[in-house]
């Protein structure tokens, strides 16, 4: 049988416990920090069509979230554009997306399902509108493509969206006045190369990589989108308050412009998840964006404009609660 410790003895037995209980709980804290929590599971991004600004920011976005968000499994889905894209985030198809502000307003107005749960992220970059032609053909403004096969974008585009306002806003029946062709960025440029098009229509961040790489194989130049036709499609009211007067620069499309800077129509893109959404991941996913905008922007031009100071400005949708964090924890 051990003899009993003497009170003095008990008391520094004690002590020294007490001691190596603190150092012991100090490692662990040096090797497992307790920060916080981080998000886990999965999420799906809807981009866009190849070739497209959408697509190729996704793609390097999504590095970008599997280094920042380790736990949480990412799946891209390309699309048509902003408006597939809405419906599927609208519809639990897809978690985050990228739209155009018209078409996340249309949408709206159209009651379409899942719009009151749409949730914004960041006010990302701007998209311009491009009307691309060959170099020496006739169009010189919107009212010249009567007659003419034009690329309009595809079904679900918000290239298709634009497309018909700026058309109707210059007194062309987009179906009966045109030969509309629904295709994307993926197709259009080669078929204009082809002489499939004698025009077609882009929205997408500068430069868009698909116009780039045309202009550089075959001459083509950027009709001028004049600023009466923002104010009629302004006039219209609801959704096409989103439009503003833009100037292309000039050094957008070196080939295509010559130098010369280019009148056109611009819109706001909005990075959209909806209310289902995880707070955490929000932010998580918030962060990273607005983190890596300059190394995917030495990639994907258009990243390097989004702006901290502007990117909660997300109308015509709320802000997200795990967004709104974000932007409460970035306060200099």
């Amino acid at each position: 049988m051990l003899p009993a410790l003497s009170r003095p003895a008990r008391r520094r037995a004690a002590q020294g416990g007490a001691a190596a209980a603190l150092v012991l709980g100090l490692l662990l804290w040096w090797v497992l920090p307790l920060g916080e929590p981080e998000p886990s599971g999965s999420l799906t991004f809807s981009t866009g069509v190849p070739s497209g600004v959408y697509q190729r920011y996704g793609q390097r976005l999504e590095g970008a979230l599997a280094k920042d968000m380790p736990k949480v499994s990412i799946q891209l889905r390309t699309s048509e554009g902003s408006q597939e894209n809405l419906e599927r985030v609208a519809t639990g198809e897809a978690d985050f997306t990228i739209a155009t502000a018209d078409a996340v307003a249309t949408y709206l107005q159209s009651g379409r399902p899942g719009g009151a749960r749409l949730r914004g992220c960041v006010r990302l970059y701007d998209d311009y509108i491009q009307l691309v032609v060959p170099k020496d053909s006739g169009v010189r403004e919107v009212a010249d493509l009567r007659g003419k096969r034009v690329g309009v974008g595809q079904k679900g585009s918000g290239v298709l969206l634009v497309a018909d306002r700026l058309m109707k806003a210059a007194g062309i029946d987009p179906v009966a006045d045109i030969r509309p062709v629904e295709a994307g960025i993926d197709t259009m440029p080669q078929r204009l190369a082809d002489g499939e098009l004698d025009a077609f229509f882009w929205s997408g961040g500068l430069p868009t990589g698909a116009v780039e790489d045309l202009s550089q194989r075959f001459a083509v130049r950027l009709v001028p989108l004049a600023d009466e036709l923002v104010g009629k499609l302004q006039a219209a009211g609801g959704s096409t308050r989103h439009y503003r007067s833009a100037v292309m620069p000039a050094d957008a499309y070196h080939h295509a412009q010559q130098g010369q800077a280019v009148r056109t129509v611009a819109v706001a893109n909005l990075l959209i998840t909806t209310d289902r959404t995880d707070p955490l991941m929000t932010e998580a996913f918030t962060r990273t964006v607005i983190d890596s905008r300059d190394r995917i922007g030495r990639e994907v031009h258009a990243a390097q404009l989004v702006d901290l100071r502007t990117a909660i400005y997300t109308d015509p949708l709320p802000l997200h609660e795990g967004a709104r964090r974000y932007y409460r924890s970035a306060k200099p």
